[in-house]
């Protein structure tokens, strides 16, 4: 193919898809909302939905329904997960399954072990719902939670720190306000016991600092809250003003000829199908939300306005011509690159 043809071509090809994209009826449309592993510590295993195998958890992973995690018993393994306006936290010894995860609710179960919940923001048409063997917990209010389950004993033990919870069981239900907590035991409770709120352990000391931490974000001035990942951003690059793009961000130590999309792989992942894994602890962010720009020599991620809403997107890339040219989708702009 002449060269002079291909950026008029991977032009015509950008438009076509961007009209695809947003030709099509709202009821195809996948959720807008995912899950993302966004940190994990010792031995921590992930089966994908549908699978009988477990391997190691991997980084950035986005989580769906059906998918698994359990934590390794052991002072070391942890896991935080992130969707939307919360985080859930996995204490070593935990087993955690997504039962359902879209724009309008998040149901997760948890057979064995203890969660931290951390939820930030709570619209009116969402719910928030964490399942036991023994009940189930729906919250109320963006608050503090915490569960523990213990199978042996087939008891949960749930906390509220800050909100309001309401747990369900096949007999009885039971209203939790900020600062208490109860013990449901067996299948048949018809009201939970009343618990002394015991003082944070080690694990919830831990997840309550990772909360402090992302309170501080500066880059939550320049992306949309729905931005998963974007905590991430503050410590791998910087931010500046361009005058084409507005706010955008750059990472720092990156190798010499680094590309968006060059460092991870393809996973695939219902029901969005093809997925990019991207290897860098900022990585999820800046793969799945806004577009890349070439500002010079190097490449700087856009993020889109802050106030409005974000929708993730499997990938913002595409290949054309076999494995000749990868077409990147950038905020303005074609970018393309020949392989060798």
């Amino acid at each position: 193919m002449p060269k002079h043809l291909i950026p008029q071509i991977l032009r015509a090809c950008a438009a076509a898809i961007a009209l695809l994209a947003v030709g099509l009826p709202a009821a195809a449309d996948p959720p807008s909302r995912v899950a993302r592993l966004g940190y994990v510590a010792g031995s921590v295993s992930f089966s994908p939905a549908g699978a009988d195998d477990w391997v190691q958890a991997p980084m950035n992973r986005p989580l769906v329904n059906g998918d698994r995690l359990w934590t390794e018993a052991g002072e070391g393994a942890r896991a935080e997960i992130q969707v939307g306006g919360a985080a859930i936290r996995l204490a070593p010894g935990s087993s955690l399954q997504v039962l359902d995860l879209d724009d309008e609710i998040v149901q997760l179960q948890l057979t064995q072990g203890s969660l931290q919940l951390t939820v930030r923001r709570l619209e009116a048409d969402q719910s928030f719902e964490v399942s036991t063997p023994n009940l189930a917990l729906v919250l109320r209010q963006p608050g503090e939670y915490r569960v523990d389950v213990d199978a042996q004993a087939a008891a949960t033990m749930v906390s509220v720190r800050r909100g309001q919870g309401e747990a369900y069981g096949e007999a009885g239900a039971e209203q939790i306000e900020a600062g208490q907590a109860y013990r449901f035991s067996g299948d048949d409770w018809r009201a939970g016991e009343v618990l002394a709120s015991a003082y944070p352990d080690g694990f919830e000391r831990w997840a309550v600092e990772r909360e402090r931490s992302y309170a501080g974000s500066r880059s939550a001035r320049y992306v949309s809250a729905d931005v998963v990942g974007y905590q991430d951003l503050d410590a791998h690059g910087s931010w500046q003003v361009d005058a084409g793009f507005g706010n955008v961000w750059l990472p720092n130590r990156v190798a010499a000829g680094w590309a968006p999309y060059s460092d991870g792989y393809w996973a695939w992942v219902d029901p969005w199908g093809w997925t990019w894994i991207d290897n860098a602890p900022w990585g999820y962010a800046v793969s799945h939300y806004g577009r890349w720009a070439r500002l010079g020599s190097r490449w700087a991620w856009v993020p889109g306005p802050p106030r409005a809403r974000a929708y993730y997107a499997p990938a913002l890339v595409a290949f054309v011509g076999g494995d000749n040219f990868r077409l990147s989708l950038a905020a303005g702009m074609v970018d393309y690159l020949e392989k060798p």
